[in-house]
């Protein structure tokens, strides 16, 4: 511990600007200026420059960016998928599942769309949101609730809620696709205008 310590402020900006003005407090020895006192010269030097160093400043925590949070983001997606494959929907809670998966799938598959996605934090976000939160929840809600309507008939079926949930979910993930396909829209219409005004 204590010689990692050592080491430490052996190659820290303090020692290294310390030993730059002894240094320079060494040459004014040797051409004679310092004269008999040139210890307390190049001690003071060393001190100086030790004060004046900048504070050591440290890395910044290294996150994952976001073409490594889609990755993450894809091994859930996987689990999700085979935990949705032992669920049994009605059928047309099962379409609506099936049609937002497929969207998921579609913006999560390797290649010019994921890049683009990983260019949009938010958008990032709003998918890891869905595949790891408001699809479980979701689906499970639903598992619940429906075991409970057996128990009392005439409630209201759980499937319409599922339904609309996994409706709003394909409408936000419907959004973000838009939102994607307008930005890289924009990006050629910019490619566009800078090669017109090249010619200019």
């Amino acid at each position: 511990m204590a010689t990692s310590r050592v080491l430490g402020y052996l190659e820290s900006r303090k020692n290294l600007t310390g030993a730059g003005c002894g240094l320079a407090g060494l040459v004014l020895t040797f051409t004679g200026v310092a004269g008999p006192y040139w210890p307390v010269v190049v001690a003071g030097l060393y001190g100086a420059g030790a004060l004046l160093a900048p504070p050591e400043r440290p890395a910044p925590p290294d996150f994952p960016g976001p073409s490594a949070q889609l990755e993450e983001i894809r091994a859930d997606f996987e689990k999700l998928a085979g935990y949705l494959a032992d669920i049994d929907l009605p059928p047309a809670a099962a379409s609506a599942l099936t049609g937002l998966t497929e969207l998921l799938d579609a913006l999560l598959a390797p290649g010019w769309v994921a890049e683009a996605l990983a260019r949009d934090p938010e958008g990032v976000h709003a998918v890891s949101r869905t595949v790891r939160r408001d699809v479980p929840e979701a689906v499970d809600a639903f598992v619940r609730t429906r075991w409970w309507t057996r128990l009392t008939p005439g409630a209201e079926p759980p499937e319409r809620h599922l339904e609309r949930q996994l409706g709003l979910l394909t409408e936000e993930a419907e959004q973000l696709a838009s939102a994607l396909r307008d930005a890289e829209a924009r990006r050629q219409e910019s490619h566009t205008r800078y090669l017109e005004d090249r010619r200019q």
